[in-house]
């Protein structure tokens, strides 16, 4: 058994990843004992699986997922949202107020058409379309910050392992930061200069997703940006 690359290594289509027995993750697939890359992207090994983040993939909805969308439309008993899927995702009133939907509610007082929202995906229906609740603790409207968007298939470098990216991000600039997997991140600071820190050092890991070391230099990164802002 033998590895080819390092953890987080760029691979192409084709590259072979791994020679024995181990199992195939996404965007893999098994040829003659070896493992094989489907994408463009980052090798990801651990000990039972061998995968690849794609770096120009598409926003793929999974039940659980955090997302960030815009309300385009709304319907008897639900509404309908833009989470950059194919389809737009529903939320229906019981999953928005935790009551029953009664004929009397005035839904865009709740919610109404334009408004941002911050959800999670509790259910795919038959028809892969995404059923979203925003019950819960940071789910609902967005009343302040902006929004940012970033290649989905690079959210999990954003994050880093266990949240290290992202916390270190948080840390130094400030600012709150929700990831929503759809790719839409929300940037939300006390002043502009903190809220354009955390932009540029988001824009950085995903301009250099793909390159090995990314942690070290994202975070000399922030120490020149910090620099910069005590000399101006």
């Amino acid at each position: 058994m033998s590895t080819r690359f390092e953890n987080r290594d760029l691979v192409i289509p084709g590259d072979v990843l791994f020679e024995g027995r181990i199992r195939t993750g996404d965007n893999t697939y098994r040829h003659e004992g070896k493992i094989n890359a489907t994408r463009v992207g980052l090798v990801n090994y651990s000990k039972e699986m061998v995968s690849v983040i794609a770096l120009e993939a598409g926003f793929s909805p999974l039940s659980g997922d955090l997302v960030i969308g815009d309300v385009v439309d709304i319907e008897l008993g639900r509404w309908l949202v833009d989470i950059d899927t194919f389809t737009e995702a529903i939320l229906n009133v019981p999953d928005a107020i935790d009551a029953p939907f009664r004929s009397d509610i005035v839904m865009p007082d709740i919610l109404d058409v334009g408004d941002t929202i911050v959800a999670k995906i509790v259910d795919m229906d038959r028809r892969k379309t995404p059923i979203l609740g925003i019950l819960g603790r940071g789910l609902g409207k967005i009343n302040e910050g902006f929004i940012i968007r970033l290649t989905p298939s690079k959210i999990p470098r954003l994050i880093g392992k266990k949240g290290s990216m992202v916390n270190m991000i948080l840390n130094q600039t400030g600012c709150e930061i929700i990831i929503g997997q759809n790719g839409r991140i929300l940037v939300n600071g006390r002043t502009r200069e903190q809220e354009e820190m955390a932009v540029s050092v988001i824009k950085k890991v995903e301009r250099e997703a793909h390159i090995s070391g990314l942690t070290n230099r994202v975070q000399e990164y922030l120490k020149i940006l910090k620099e910069e802002k005590k000399n101006e």
